[in-house]
């Protein structure tokens, strides 16, 4: 098999293309389209979708296909009528390290935007993941996450009120929950459990996030514990997949 001499670690083979060569109208325009954003820096305005389709002598819905899926990729983004180049995903490590972390590294400003925190009996299955009694209180925290005010993510964030007695009152909705655990109550997080699958957002969770319902979501399930290896918080994220990557580091485990 031949391989380009310019070809990019992590990309496709042979950029996709398979070895018969007959490859579809709308690839042809997103790959010449991606070699243009490569050119071009972000937030500049692609040309239009009937510039492109003169340019590659193909129909609009041909241009759009294209563009639909370098937009899906993270790739482009919409901005008024026009169409323009996004900027790098963010990168999240898989780690104990707080969002709020994750996105300062990359030189970007996190935020969150509080949904709703309430108390609430704690149902049967999220009791024996959390370790507590069937009916005790909890908090059930929802948070909008953005990165230089754009809105990335949905956070639900749930904890027993007997562990952070005053979250209502006590914490800035604003700031980072992990901060706010070990500076103020002086809990410390040991270890914890994540699964990442690619779902869907509810029709509610994309009017929060303002995405289409059909651009698909990281969702990652975490349940952290402390130190001393007692359950401390369960945590659901949805991550735009358009804007975010996951990344950890894998060392080599012996065999007994």
């Amino acid at each position: 098999m031949d391989y380009p001499n310019d070809q990019a670690p992590g990309a496709p083979v042979r950029s996709g293309i398979p070895e018969h060569g007959r490859i579809p109208k709308y690839y042809a325009v997103k790959a010449h389209v991606s070699l243009l954003i490569d050119e071009l820096s972000e937030g500049d305005t692609l040309p239009t979708e009937r510039d492109l389709a003169l340019r590659h002598e193909v129909s609009r819905e041909t241009v759009r296909q294209a563009l639909r899926e370098l937009l899906l990729e993270g790739r482009l983004r919409r901005q008024g009528r026009g169409t323009v180049v996004a900027g790098p995903k963010l990168e999240q490590p898989l780690s104990l390290a707080s969002y709020t972390e994750g996105v300062r590294r990359q030189g970007r400003r996190p935020g969150r935007h509080l949904i709703g925190l309430d108390r609430f009996p704690c149902p049967e299955a999220l009791a024996a993941e959390i370790e507590v009694e069937r009916g005790e209180p909890v908090w059930h925290m929802e948070r909008v996450l953005l990165a230089d005010d754009e809105r990335v993510g949905l956070e639900s964030t749930y904890v027993a009120v007997a562990r952070v007695p005053h979250l209502d009152t006590g914490f800035d909705p604003d700031s980072s929950f992990y901060a706010y655990l070990h500076e103020e109550l002086s809990l410390s997080f040991g270890d914890a459990d994540e699964r990442i699958e690619t779902v869907l957002a509810t029709p509610r969770e994309a009017l929060l996030i303002g995405t289409p319902p059909a651009l698909p979501m990281l969702l990652l399930h975490r349940l952290s514990r402390e130190t001393g290896g007692r359950p401390l918080e369960r945590v659901r994220t949805l991550f735009r997949g358009d804007r975010f990557s996951f990344r950890t580091h894998l060392g080599h485990q012996r065999e007994n």
